[in-house]
């Protein structure tokens, strides 16, 4: 199969994966603090734009499943709003709820978000490390061609992107989660001091489904236990 034929595949997994689960997400009608209890790290799940909480279901399914209190910021909704809005609306859960040593595990935006909170928020110290998959963190080329500014803003020249960019000194507590061919990030979501992982596979939203992403948060928390 030529590299052109397999990357249209992918693509087109990658839509169908997508809206499958933003319906099943419309009607998903689960309460979101049934997965806060567990005796493992608690883990707080940071959804991508557009994406509500059930959006990752499956995952945070997975998640509860292995003994993590896994926690949702409602107030996120579809996660449309500013970075630093965001990452203003999950600092001020983590301090509500008093969590510590928290594991982040993110969706695209929601690596933004999360390294917003590690980097630049005043409740840093109480996130451990991040799982972050299919992230943007160097921004996306296509953002420039996009109407709306919630989408806008993910260009590399958006003054949020670079400001986080500058901020190194937490990547070494990320995992960044990533696959070989992104339609929506060209550039890759590499991220330099950080543990990256390239799965060799396509896609954005597919690969939420991928057991490397459980393994990897299951390594972190293992490793912080």
């Amino acid at each position: 199969m030529t590299e052109p034929l397999r990357r249209l595949r992918w693509w087109a997994a990658d839509y169908l994966y997508a809206g499958l689960w933003q319906v099943r997400a419309a009607f998903d009608r689960t309460d979101p603090g049934s997965f806060r209890n567990g005796d493992r790290q608690p883990i707080v799940v940071v959804p991508g734009v557009y994406e509500t909480w059930q959006f990752l279901h499956p995952l945070i399914a997975a998640l509860h499943e292995r003994g993590h209190p896994v926690h949702i910021v409602d107030p996120l909704h579809d996660n449309r709003m500013p970075v630093d809005a965001g990452a203003a609306l999950v600092s001020d859960y983590l301090v509500a709820q008093d969590l510590r040593d928290v594991l982040i595990v993110a969706h695209s935006k929601g690596g933004l978000i999360g390294k917003h909170v590690m980097a630049l928020g005043p409740a840093g110290d109480r996130v451990r490390c991040m799982v972050a998959v299919a992230a943007p963190f160097g921004g996306s080329v296509y953002a420039r061609y996009m109407i709306m500014r919630s989408l806008r803003s993910f260009s590399p020249q958006d003054r949020t992107i670079l400001a986080l960019a500058a901020e190194t000194g937490v990547n070494a507590r990320i995992v960044s989660i990533y696959s070989r061919f992104d339609p929506h990030i060209p550039e890759g979501s590499a991220l330099a001091g950080a543990k990256n992982v390239q799965l060799e596979t396509g896609g954005h939203f597919r690969i939420l489904a991928h057991p490397r992403i459980v393994a990897e948060v299951e390594s972190l928390a293992d490793t912080v236990a």
